[in-house]
C-alpha cells in the first residue's frame, strides 16, 4: 500500500480533521501574535532611543512639554512622561489651593508612574498568553488525535483479523502525523513566548531607568518650570 499525503487524507474521520483544524487555527493565530509583536517590540526600540534623545538633549522642561505634545504616538516612554510630568502640574496646582495632605509631591508622581507603567506592561504583553497556552495545549491536542488513529487502527485489525503492514499502515501513520503536528504548532510558540518575554524584560528595564532618572528630576526641582499641561 503507498503511503502519500493523499492517502492520509481518503483515510481521516471527523474527529481527525477536527484535530487539523484546531491546530492549523492555532498555528496561524500563534504566527500572527508572533509577527505582531515582533515588529511591535522592533518598532517601539527604535521610537525610543528618538524619544529620548529628544528629552535628554532639551534645554528645559517647557521644550520637553512641546515636543512631547507634538508626539502623537502612543509609545510607552512618551505616555510615563506624559503623565509623570501632568501629575507633577497637577500636584503644584493643588498645593497653591492647600489640598495636597493626602500624600507628598513624590509619592503622587511615583503612583502615576506606577499606574502609566502598568498600562504599558498590559499593552505590552497582551497576546503572549495565547501563545502560552498554544505551546501548552497543542501537543496534547496532537496526542489525542494520536491516540484516536491508534484506536482506529485497532478497530481495523479487529474488523478483518489480521495486522499485516496494509491494515495498519494508514491508521497508524496518521497517528503519528497528528503527533508531528502537535509539535509543530507548540515549539514554534514556546520558543516565540520565550523570546518575546525576555524582549520584554530588557525593554522594561530600560523604562524604568529612564522612570528613575525622570523622578529623580522631577522631584529635584531641576529645570521645572512648566507654564503648561501636557493634552
Amino acid at each position: 500500500m503507498e503511503l502519500t499525503f493523499n492517502s492520509f487524507l481518503q483515510h481521516l474521520n471527523a474527529i481527525s480533521i477536527s484535530v487539523i483544524i484546531i491546530l492549523l487555527l492555532m498555528s496561524i493565530i500563534s504566527w500572527y501574535i508572533i509577527f505582531r509583536k515582533i515588529l511591535q517590540l522592533k518598532f517601539i526600540n527604535w521610537q525610543a532611543k528618538r524619544l529620548l534623545k529628544k528629552f535628554w538633549n532639551a534645554e528645559s522642561f517647557d521644550l520637553i512639554i512641546i515636543n512631547l505634545n507634538n508626539i502623537k504616538l502612543n509609545h510607552p516612554f512618551s505616555n510615563l512622561a506624559r503623565q509623570s510630568i501632568n501629575a507633577s502640574i497637577h500636584y503644584e496646582d493643588q498645593a497653591e489651593k492647600n489640598i495636597t495632605n493626602i500624600c507628598t509631591h513624590s509619592e503622587f508622581i511615583n503612583r502615576n508612574m506606577q499606574r502609566a507603567m502598568t498600562e504599558d506592561r498590559a499593552n505590552l504583553e497582551s497576546g503572549l498568553t495565547i501563545l502560552a497556552t498554544v505551546g501548552s495545549t497543542a501537543p496534547f491536542i496532537g496526542l489525542f488525535g494520536t491516540v484516536m488513529g491508534i484506536y482506529n487502527a485497532l478497530i481495523t485489525i479487529g474488523a478483518k483479523g489480521t495486522a499485516s503492514l496494509n491494515t495498519v499502515a494508514a491508521p497508524v501513520g496518521e497517528a503519528l502525523i497528528m503527533t508531528a503536528f502537535g509539535l509543530a504548532v507548540a515549539i514554534p510558540a514556546v520558543f516565540a513566548y520565550n523570546i518575546l518575554v525576555r524582549s520584554n524584560r530588557n525593554f522594561f528595564s530600560r523604562l524604568e531607568i529612564f522612570a528613575h532618572d525622570l523622578y529623580t528630576c522631577l522631584n529635584t526641582g531641576t529645570c521645572i518650570n512648566m507654564k503648561r499641561k501636557i493634552i
